[in-house]
């Protein structure tokens, strides 16, 4: 179990993150990768990625030998690049314990210990991996993660407005429960609880589409801590093919909601809606329905007249924050 302590000041402090992290987000899929009973779903991704990953990749499954990864990888960023500077600045007590800790009883690989001793040819050998990994594996579903994760963010922006922050934030996570100031998150299989005192420092949130397990923290002194948590459909994420949505937000919202949002860029009646996608007036006014109860479209009525406007929301989804 995870417990998360909040403080008053921490519960005006819960932010979501605007856009998604690409190293934890690679990470849970190469967890993933090296799961192949725990998720029957992931059967025919895993050897279709198996089979592509290039040499270059293979040091990162080193670090995660028996199917736990080291805490120091544990990082955000918003580009690669940023996330594989945050694990180099990782403190050297931190790489050491955590390579120790996943190799207890097991052999260690030169690269390893090479690794664990500080050695700048080591570091520059996982800087590879990460690049070589990321090309193969999450490059090309990549504006499909950035698509879900706007869905989600609007998501949970809805959650908050109409439910508050304590509900959004259990609705994140089945079974957890906020109590006494402090957010109880069950993991099946931790071997003991943990606890997080974000002691003003606040929370951010990101959502991750690979990882179908308990969620990632980030707690460095001074920062706020990030937490990444499993989301999205639950199924492997594939790159468009010629048989999928040729934008990946069409496969959230569909196409024509899609086309209908953007046809949205002025307020338009529905007769206006129905002409402009080449729908009915009666599939117009579904479609408008569906996105107002979303909290994607307003509608407003003078006289006889009905005029729908894409909401700021709908405008973060399209223009991508």
């Amino acid at each position: 179990m995870i417990r998360i302590h909040f403080t008053a000041e921490d519960l005006v402090r819960v932010r979501f993150a605007p856009r998604p992290s690409p190293v934890p987000e690679l990470h849970a899929a190469l967890l993933m990768l090296g799961a192949p009973r725990g998720e029957p779903l992931f059967g025919h991704w895993r050897p279709r990625l198996l089979r592509s990953l290039p040499g270059a990749a293979g040091p990162l499954a080193d670090l995660a030998p028996g199917g736990t990864a080291p805490a120091f990888l544990d990082v955000l960023g918003d580009s690669l690049e940023e996330g594989c500077a945050l694990i180099r600045a990782a403190r050297p007590e931190a790489v050491r314990a955590g390579i120790e800790q996943v190799y207890a009883g097991r052999p260690v690989p030169p690269w390893i210990g090479a690794l664990h001793g500080g050695d700048p040819g080591a570091w520059r050998t996982l800087g590879r991996a990460h690049r070589a990994a990321y090309g193969t594996v999450l490059a090309p579903v990549w504006p499909l993660v950035q698509d879900l994760h706007r869905a989600e963010f609007t998501r949970h922006a809805l959650a908050v407005a109409v439910q508050g922050v304590g509900t959004a934030l259990t609705d994140l996570a089945p079974g957890s429960r906020l109590r006494g100031g402090v957010w109880e998150w069950p993991v099946p299989g931790a071997p003991r609880v943990r606890e997080v005192r974000l002691g003003g420092r606040g929370l951010v949130l990101r959502p991750t589409f690979h990882w179908r397990r308990g969620p990632l923290l980030q707690d460095l002194p001074d920062r706020p801590v990030a937490l990444a948590y499993p989301a999205g459909p639950g199924l492997p994420l594939v790159p468009d093919t010629a048989d999928a949505p040729a934008e990946p937000l069409a496969g959230v919202l569909g196409r024509t909601r899609l086309a209908l949002l953007r046809s949205l860029d002025e307020a338009r009646t529905t007769t206006g809606l129905a002409r402009r996608i080449g729908v009915s007036n009666a599939t117009a006014s579904a479609h408008a329905s569906a996105l107002r109860a979303a909290g994607l479209v307003t509608t407003t009525r003078t006289g006889r007249s009905v005029h729908h406007e894409r909401t700021p929301l709908a405008e973060l989804l399209l223009n991508g924050g």
